[in-house]
């Protein structure tokens, strides 16, 4: 059985400032030494679970955060983009489960640092009129490739947010949310030992069946400026709806998700 573990670092316990999230200050640095325990934690409770296997997705900013000399040995890693499954990749090597490590909030929610895949230029997202976040979009597209969601970790608004997608997941509450940018958070050992615990007794169950998003995919998306949908409505198959919203379709979910990701990295242009 093999599992690929994606780990983001907003989710993470005692992680409340966005300075803890830009690599080149030293609360960065404690961050992703935080971001590769729960990792770790996670890896942990996976082997212990039964998985034969384990990738680890690094899937927050530049996909550089982990540490490889602390990272757990049994696994391997999957660093660096663009790549084409993004938050997901590894999937294309054959997977069995998913589990979602220091994820958030979707945008416009009061979830700590919540944000949809970019927070300079997405304000909200929408897949066939379902509004999602990162967990959403992604595990849509897990479960378009047939790999369900089996464990998810982030603040309590994550889990609100989150649960009713994936039902038979199981959720680690890490912090409770008191704003964008504050809360109460378990230790980072409390976390970690919440993770590995969560991790092994998820894969002693039954593997759930995902169910796979209609199709074709419908995806509207709101910018975060006027300016920012005149750029994105650039690109060939984006529809402008009005100021600051667009429309695209693919003929599935993967094709939504690379296009976001592609106009993701086009606002570089313009920051």
């Amino acid at each position: 059985m093999r599992i690929l573990i994606s780990v983001d670092i907003e989710g993470v316990a005692g992680v409340f400032h966005a300075e803890q999230t830009r690599a080149g200050n030293t609360e960065y640095e404690r961050a992703r030494r935080l971001m590769t325990a729960e990792a770790n934690a996670a890896i942990r409770g996976a082997f212990a679970g039964g998985a034969t296997s384990v990738l680890v997705n690094d899937s927050h900013g530049g996909f550089r955060n982990l540490l490889p000399d602390v990272l757990d040995p049994r696994a391997q890693a999957v660093w660096g983009k663009p790549r084409v499954l993004g938050m997901m990749g590894g999937l294309e090597q054959g997977c069995d489960g998913v589990f979602m490590v220091g994820y958030h909030a979707r945008s416009q929610s009061r979830g700590v640092l919540a944000h949809t895949i970019n927070s300079f230029a997405f304000a909200r997202i929408w897949l066939n009129d379902q509004e999602l976040g990162e967990a959403g979009l992604y595990g849509a597209l897990a479960a378009e490739l047939g790999v369900p969601v089996l464990l998810a970790s982030g603040d309590d608004v994550f889990q609100a947010e989150t649960a009713p997608l994936f039902p038979r997941a199981r959720f680690v509450v890490t912090k409770t949310a008191q704003g964008h940018a504050s809360g109460v958070s378990l230790s980072p050992e409390a976390a970690c030992a919440a993770i590995e615990a969560a991790a092994r007794e998820v894969l002693a169950q039954a593997l759930p069946v995902p169910q796979p998003a209609a199709l074709p995919a419908r995806c509207r998306l709101q910018t975060q400026s006027p300016g920012l949908a005149d750029l994105f409505a650039v690109l060939p198959g984006v529809e402008r709806l009005d100021g600051v919203t667009l429309g695209f379709g693919g003929p599935t979910v993967q094709d939504v998700v690379r296009t976001l990701n592609s106009l993701s990295a086009m606002s570089a242009m313009l920051r």
